[in-house]
């Protein structure tokens, strides 16, 4: 086969189209997210929080909210409290953004009071990060002060 200048350019010309096809059909087709219908079982006392989309890759997952709550507890003390309230289950506390996500659903599943998070300040390593359930204000405060609890788990193979 001997190649032409005639032949790329209609190579050339084929290849146009298909980039304009593709992004016409990009233009109509914004990114877009599927969620079939998926089957959740909760526990006695478990309330559904929602979906915490996935970042940087990580894949999404349903949050539940455990029964139950510590007052009164350092953060240390408080993660290993949270870890051990999952039977079957791992469970922890919330990330920030989980209780932002708990905060803006089930709001009336808390007191009006602080609770840990499962954070610690990236910058100051005595410090951990809470959440108030009263106004949904996040901060951070030194790990030996005593706040409120409470458990969650991640339902994280399941249909999204």
């Amino acid at each position: 086969m001997t190649i032409t200048l005639a032949a790329i350019k209609a190579e050339q010309s084929k290849i146009t189209e298909m980039i304009a096809a593709f992004e016409a059909q990009a233009a109509e087709n914004p990114e877009q997210y599927r969620f079939p219908e998926t089957l959740i079982t909760l526990q006695p006392g478990e309330h559904y929080a929602g979906l915490v989309l996935g970042k940087d890759g990580e894949s999404s997952y349903h949050l539940v909210l455990l029964p139950g709550e510590e007052e009164a507890i350092n953060w240390k003390d408080a993660k290993e409290w949270a870890g051990k309230q999952g039977c079957e289950y791992e469970a922890s506390l919330p990330t920030r953004r989980e209780q932002s996500l708990l905060f803006a659903n089930l709001q009336e599943q808390f007191k009006s009071a602080w609770y840990w998070s499962s954070e610690q300040h990236a910058a100051v390593s005595d410090c951990a990060w809470y959440q108030g359930f009263g106004n949904g204000y996040q901060d951070f405060n030194t790990t030996n002060t005593k706040l409120r609890a409470r458990a969650v788990r991640r339902l994280i193979n399941l249909p999204i």
